[in-house]
């Protein structure tokens, strides 16, 4: 052959070749597709005193945001549930004050771990890289329940209920149908924890984005809880998708003021 035909069965045997690749799904897997505009949250930065008071500077200068995308059950009265919240920030702690009117509390179950979910409880959704994805059982991301009387829960690896306590520290203020909740997590590095490791929490900066959502468990004497009320709008029929799909989460980012 000469030079001429060695180049022509190169150039066909790229072309070959590129075509393979292109339609092997394992050299080329497809991107996943995109869902939808993330909800954007902005939490302020400073150091507020845990009292359920709500009276501290950094929380005056943050503004209310709303708890209303209905999760599952029926759109509540003002009267039965109404909820808000703000987000703040410093070096060790990303903070929630959730503003919650719930004419009723209940915490039917003594046991912590059993059926959690269908108390009434606050519940917050982080996700320290924004990776998204499945966490079910894993720790890409996290589902705090927390419950009136603080215990802090979410399902582990090996799937079973467990209690994470020492990641929210939470203090909750009722008067009347009003309770003021205040709360301070540590974030950890989900890809690197180990429930029997000594996990350090990340130090947090401004600018740092992760994945955020919260939501409301409302029971009003019923075996299950009624209503579950989130912060973020979730597509499709299953809006109950939190506790697994760390990809319905809003996008939060930490402000330097």
């Amino acid at each position: 052959m000469n030079r001429e035909t060695y180049i022509g069965l190169a150039v066909a045997l790229a072309t070959l070749l590129f075509v393979f690749l292109q339609n092997d799904p394992k050299a080329a897997p497809e991107e996943t597709p995109d869902t939808g505009e993330k909800t954007l949250f902005s939490a302020s930065y400073g150091t507020p005193v845990l009292d359920g008071a709500a009276s501290d500077p950094v929380w005056q200068q943050a503004e209310w945001l709303p708890l209303d995308q209905l999760w599952i059950g029926q759109a509540p009265s003002a009267a039965d549930f109404s909820g808000r919240y703000k987000i703040a920030w410093d070096d060790n702690n990303l903070y929630v004050l959730a503003e919650i009117t719930d004419d009723t509390l209940i915490d039917m179950h003594p046991d912590g771990l059993d059926h959690y979910w269908d108390d009434d409880c606050l519940e917050i959704f982080i996700d320290e890289d924004a990776s998204g994805g499945n966490h079910q059982y894993n720790f890409n991301a996290f589902a705090y329940h927390i419950a009136l009387d603080g215990k802090v829960v979410d399902v582990a690896a090996d799937s079973a209920f467990t209690y994470f306590n020492d990641h929210c520290v939470t203090r909750r203020n009722t008067v009347g149908p009003v309770s003021t909740w205040e709360v301070a997590m540590k974030i950890f590095n989900g890809k690197r924890f180990s429930p029997d490791g000594e996990n350090i929490p990340k130090m947090l900066k401004a600018g740092k984005k992760m994945g955020f959502a919260l939501a409301y468990c409302d029971n009003d004497h019923s075996q299950e809880r009624e209503n579950f009320i989130g912060n973020v709008p979730v597509a499709g029929e299953d809006k109950n998708r939190g506790w697994i799909d760390a990809g319905i989460f809003g996008l939060l980012e930490l402000s330097a003021e």
